[in-house]
């Protein structure tokens, strides 16, 4: 079925974005899955482009346009590039409402010129060693002291983490209020006992920087403190959790449309027995399968941008589209790579590649699990 997702502009911006992958990230990218990081050049080159805060108010160096297809844009162009290491889609689509949304006139001036130009770079700290989906079990502590919070605690898995300048950290400024005591800090790059780790290896996404972070005793001003009054934060990552899980979903879908569109062709020239192994019974109706349930997933995430868009989206409609098109995801790729036989294991192969880097998809932002905790909550059974 033809897709309709996009107008006349989203079109032309997908040129653009897919011309400066090409030219300044494909022929560097092996080198930085060596490195373990991409360098941060490359964030200001893509700020440039204007790349960065589409919903960041044009006074502040945004283009000032609350339109997710520009986002989902650049998600399917990176991932049709096998590019896993740009942090961008964190930055846009996840810290962005944090940043324009959250913030006050005062700290829009300090950070959203430097977050449009690719300057400043984003994170977001919630999970802990002993806190993952579970946010409710975060130990990480801001005690206020006059003007300052002082922050105590660890977090891990955290994407960005090495280039990160500002870092929404998740934190407990009231232990004995549950979910009602959590408030977001920004701590910024430099900040006295704020420290990052290691940059952890990971199965894939090796060139993206996910990291442990250190707060011993770092005095955090007020001011840095996103919302009005202390205590909001659980509900403020509440409500921006469905647009992250979306732009998961999104990356799910393209991944799953781009290696099956390699393993097609693959299976059109790789010969077996006298033939293409396309021509076997077995691999057609495989292809037949996967083709159809990636359509599928892909006019359900489309639907759901436009929601997006709309302000309709709710946290159930995020919750389906991000457990069944990461779960698709992972299951496509690896067809996909029993397809290409040996070839298959090879890391010069794009489906190797794509295999390990898929296997978060179902992990972050909220397990398969809890996806389905969460739409099963919603039965009131």
């Amino acid at each position: 079925m033809r897709r309709d997702l996009f107008d006349e502009e989203h079109l032309l911006f997908r040129e653009t974005v897919r011309d400066f992958i090409a030219r300044e990230v494909t022929p560097r990218h092996g080198q930085w899955e060596k490195d373990g990081i991409v360098p941060r050049e490359v964030w200001k080159k893509a700020g440039e482009l204007g790349v960065f805060g589409f919903s960041v108010p044009e006074e502040y160096g945004g283009a000032g346009i609350t339109d997710f297809r520009y986002n989902a844009v650049i998600v399917e162009e990176i991932i049709r590039a096998g590019a896993t290491g740009l942090g961008f889609s964190l930055h846009n689509d996840v810290m962005a409402p944090y940043f324009v949304d959250l913030t006050n006139e005062e700290q829009k001036g300090r950070w959203l010129p430097g977050f449009a130009s690719g300057e400043l770079i984003t994170a977001v700290a919630m999970t802990e060693p002993g806190a993952g989906s579970d946010l409710q079990g975060i130990r990480t502590t801001a005690v206020r002291e006059g003007d300052h919070y002082v922050v105590n605690g660890q977090k891990t898995f955290i994407t960005n983490g090495i280039n990160s300048d500002l870092v929404v950290v998740v934190a407990r400024t009231d232990p004995a209020a549950g979910a009602r005591g959590i408030t977001l800090l920004v701590v910024e790059r430099g900040m006295a006992g704020f420290t990052r780790g290691r940059n952890l290896e990971k199965i894939g996404m090796h060139a993206q920087d996910t990291a442990e972070l250190f707060f011993e005793n770092v005095r955090v001003p007020v001011a840095n403190r996103l919302g009005d009054e202390d205590g909001r934060g659980f509900v403020q990552l509440m409500n921006n959790l469905p647009q992250e899980r979306l732009s998961i979903a999104v990356a799910a879908v393209a991944a799953a449309e781009s290696v099956l569109e390699a393993t097609i062709e693959y299976c059109r020239n790789r010969k077996a027995f006298g033939r293409s192994i396309g021509q076997f019974q077995n691999t057609r109706f495989l292809l037949a399968e996967l083709a159809t349930e990636v359509e599928i997933a892909r006019h359900y995430v489309d639907r759901c941008v436009l929601a997006l868009n709309a302000r309709e989206l709710t946290v159930v409609d995020a919750a389906k589209a991000k457990w069944w098109t990461t779960e698709l995801q992972n299951r496509v790729v690896d067809r996909c790579l029993q397809l290409h036989g040996g070839y298959g294991y090879m890391l010069e192969y794009p489906v190797a590649r794509a295999w390990l880097d898929s296997r978060v998809q179902t992990i972050y932002g909220g397990t398969t699990e809890i996806m389905k905790e969460i739409i099963g909550r919603s039965f009131d059974l």
